[in-house]
């Protein structure tokens, strides 16, 4: 049996997971508060808690290609980063990409990808979806082609990814480096962000963003506002206010005025 076909038979029969470990990586209490809230969330009040501020990490174009239980697009967490391309494989024993990375990430960890090489290569696949979601592991954004897509909705791991491809990784594309600064997006469509090892993430269907560990609790604090506010102009609409009134002057000026 060729490697291609042991890996494709070892793939059909992987059981789907049906418990999820917690894992070993240490979770503290601060930051799992943090990543609570920034799943309160969505990703156009964090945007406009990110204008408001005058930040940038607003990221589009990385659809989503797998969804969660029940359908649920929305992740958080924080970031695990991987680079790869193509290029000279990390010194060891050979371990094939996103291996160290799932290692390294926990519940309340996000994994983020950047393969922006060119090359039409998987930065992501099948047993990597496997290993995550056994590792318990909120999702997976990927700018980058990802393989396997069709065993990712099957596992029901989130998802964001540039492209899809069949193309293996092995012979094309290596591993660069695992938690360094990783960049995802276009600066000329849709935005640009750098990731860093430890920065908060929210992705859902209308974009990705991304926010500087510095940062992150002044940017949970605007969107909270901002949602509150919202909310309170949702309720004004369904109890008759004119919807001109609800989104006059105080709605225009909300990201200027505070």
């Amino acid at each position: 049996m060729s490697i291609q076909n042991e890996e494709r038979s070892e793939r059909r029969a992987a059981p789907k997971p049906d418990r999820i470990p917690s894992g070993d990586r240490p979770t503290y209490p601060a930051v799992e508060g943090l990543v609570k809230r920034l799943r309160r969330l969505d990703a156009c009040a964090v945007s406009d808690a990110l204008d408001k501020l005058g930040l940038q990490g607003a990221v589009t174009g990385l659809p989503l290609r797998s969804a969660g239980p029940g359908g649920a697009s929305r992740i958080a967490g924080r970031a695990v980063t991987m680079k790869v391309g193509p290029g000279t494989p990390p010194p060891g024993p050979p371990k094939h990409l996103g291996c160290t990375a799932i290692e390294r990430a926990g519940a309340d960890d996000l994994i983020v990808v950047e393969q922006k090489s060119g090359v039409e290569a998987g930065c992501w696949g099948g047993l990597l979806t496997l290993g995550a979601k056994v590792r318990g592991i909120a999702g997976v954004v990927a700018d980058g082609p990802l393989r396997d897509v069709d065993e990712a909705i099957a596992y029901e791991l989130p998802i964001y990814a540039r492209s899809l491809t069949s193309r293996t990784a092995r012979g094309r594309v290596v591993e660069l480096g695992t938690q360094v600064p990783v960049v995802i997006g276009d600066a000329l469509a849709g935005g640009q962000a750098t990731v860093h090892p430890g920065d908060y993430l929210l992705a859902d269907r209308s974009a990705v963003i991304v926010i500087a560990a510095a940062d992150i609790e002044r940017v949970l604090d605007a969107a909270e506002q901002i949602v509150a506010k919202e909310a309170a102009m949702a309720k004004a609409i369904l109890g008759g206010t004119p919807i001109g009134t609800v989104m006059g002057g105080n709605y225009e000026h909300m990201l200027k005025n505070g």
